[in-house]
Formats: C-alpha cells, sequence, structure tokens
C-alpha cells in the first residue's frame, strides 16, 4: 500500500449530498491539501447568494495554492478550477443512495446545530418542503439526472482529455480506491 497521492489538484463532483465534502476533507487531511468547500465560498449569512464576481474571486483566491482537494459543483467557476486541476472524482451513487445520505446528513447537521456553509444552519421546515426551492430534496430531484448528463457530456469534451477521472458508483468502490494509498 503506498501512501502518497500522485495529484495536488483534485476536483470532487456529484448530486448534492454525494460525500463531496467528506472526501475532500479526507484527501486533504491525508495528502495536505488545501480543503476548499465551494458552498462555503458561495453562500453568505442567512442563505444569501454570493455575487457572481464576489464568489469567483474567493475561488480565484483560494486556488492560488499549489495544492487543494476541491468539493463542488459550480458550473460558473469551472472554468477557474478545472483548467487547474489534474483529477476528477466523480461521486456518481443512486438516488436512493444519496437520498439516505441526504436525510441522514441533513438530521445529523439540524440536531447538532452545525454551521455550514460559512454562517449558516440546516433547516428541517425548509429542507422537509419539498416544493419548495430552498429544500435540498427539491434541489436533488431537480438536478440529480440533469447532472449525470451534464457529466458525462462536460467529461468526455476534448479540452478536458488531460484530466484524470476516477468514476465511482458506490461507497464500496470509493473505498476500495481508497485503500490504494
Amino acid at each position: 500500500m503506498t501512501s502518497s497521492m500522485p495529484y495536488q489538484r483534485i476536483v470532487i463532483i456529484g448530486a448534492t449530498s454525494s460525500g463531496k465534502s467528506t472526501l475532500a476533507k479526507f484527501l486533504a487531511t491525508k495528502f495536505n491539501l488545501k480543503y476548499i468547500d465551494l458552498d462555503d465560498l458561495f453562500w453568505e449569512p442567512n442563505w444569501k447568494k454570493s455575487e457572481l464576481e464576489v464568489f469567483r474571486e474567493r475561488v480565484l483566491s483560494a486556488t492560488q495554492t499549489e495544492s487543494w482537494a476541491i468539493a463542488g459543483n459550480y458550473r460558473v467557476v469551472s472554468d477557474i478550477i478545472w483548467p487547474k486541476a489534474q483529477l476528477i472524482i466523480w461521486l456518481d451513487y443512486s438516488l436512493p443512495r444519496i437520498l439516505w445520505q441526504l436525510t441522514r446528513r441533513t438530521l445529523n447537521r439540524w440536531w447538532n446545530k452545525e454551521l455550514i456553509c460559512g454562517a449558516n444552519r440546516e433547516s428541517l421546515r425548509m429542507h422537509l418542503q419539498i416544493w419548495s426551492e430552498k429544500s435540498l430534496y427539491h434541489w436533488l430531484f431537480k438536478t440529480y439526472w440533469k447532472k449525470k448528463r451534464h457529466y458525462s457530456q462536460i467529461l468526455s469534451k476534448p479540452e478536458n482529455q488531460y484530466l484524470q477521472l476516477i468514476h465511482l458508483k458506490s461507497p464500496h468502490e470509493m473505498n476500495e480506491w481508497l485503500k490504494n494509498f
């Protein structure tokens, strides 16, 4: 078993609640990479969206280091991140698995009053109103299949062929891949 990561700039993509942040934190800690969560850079207090130029500047500043692990999928900053990246890890889990992870994560964050996305907290009322644009369940159902198609298309483009891709379809596959390090 080797103990080094051959990649210094890693982007983890996937549906909401697929485990992007958890994996990015793990890789950052294990391999001494800077951890960057795009949600932390995007969201202002009280779930206010940051202005596009502010968000882009934050991402540009955060990615100036030599090595990082980024959790996130924001298309409006992919032109900043992807040209610098070496590895894309796509957490492409089934919808039932994602629903379970989203429910477990939401309840844990709510119960523990965990600060997330800067200075925000989970709201059960917000998420359980699945018809609301603010609900992560609504967001998941709205984007799950669209993101699968988008990732397949974007990763097959000639300009992205230099990127190494790790396409993981289950937590078991992810754990097996991590055993290599």
